[in-house]
């Protein structure tokens, strides 16, 4: 594993914004696998700029999402889709019929689930992936305790993770208790993994993900057995690494 130091979070965000633009300037019709959350917003940022200023193109990039919230309509400014549209998508040349999540209103959950895995091995796999990293360890919405072994699948959130998204809900009773999620076997699947982490608050776990055991207690713990990972990570996100 490589551990890239940044600064801070916008020193982090060019870091880790470099690493996709070189990835689709190497292969311009890569597989990009794309994280949410509040970490990734300086990456997405970072790209429309470059983007704007004509030194990105996307117009053959494919992109796949993590996750989805189950029950959430994609005009749901909640809902991932909504997330990638307004902070990337929209303002890019990449083709929207190229750009995948889960659908959070599906019917029929299974289904959803075999879909998206079919997604995911017609487009050969993901070239590089994009990783946030949960305060408890997840990665994804891979809870603790979740078999390594799984593929696209719907879990049901854990009370940390509910706790941490209210914060982006009017009312706590509005957070999603259901999501549907890639599951780590496939993310493991992908040829180059960016870890991104940032703040005091991710040092205990960005410790204990890439220097302790590897559990199904820690998901992001078997990142350590992935052949080509790169954590890229502020000063205060390191800070229990010294």
């Amino acid at each position: 594993m490589t551990i890239i130091r940044a600064k801070d979070y916008q020193d982090l965000s060019r870091k880790a914004a470099n690493m996709l633009s070189a990835q689709v300037i190497m292969n311009p019709s890569c597989v990009l696998g794309l994280a949410t959350g509040s970490t990734p917003i300086g990456i997405y940022k970072q790209l429309v700029e470059w983007y704007q200023k004509g030194d990105l193109d996307l117009s053959k990039v494919k992109t796949v999402n993590l996750d989805e919230y189950k029950g959430v309509a994609p005009t749901d400014p909640q809902s991932y889709r909504y997330y990638m549209d307004s902070l990337l998508f929209d303002h890019v040349n990449i083709d929207k019929d190229n750009t995948y999540l889960p659908d959070g209103l599906a019917r029929d959950p299974e289904e959803e689930c075999q879909n998206y895995n079919s997604i995911l091995q017609i487009l050969g796999g993901i070239d590089l992936q994009l990783l946030g990293l949960g305060h408890n360890g997840h990665i994804g919405f891979n809870e603790p305790g979740h078999s390594f072994g799984t593929e696209t699948h719907l879990v049901q959130l854990a009370q940390s993770t509910i706790d941490a998204n209210s914060r982006l809900f009017d009312k706590p009773e509005d957070v999603p208790r259901y999501a549907y999620t890639m599951g780590i076997k496939s993310i493991m699947h992908a040829k180059k993994i960016v870890v991104v982490a940032s703040g005091t608050d991710k040092a205990a776990i960005v410790k204990k993900a890439f220097t302790g055991d590897v559990t199904p207690e820690v998901p992001a713990s078997i990142l350590q057995l992935h052949g080509d990972v790169t954590l890229v990570a502020d000063e205060a996100a390191l800070s229990e690494m010294e």
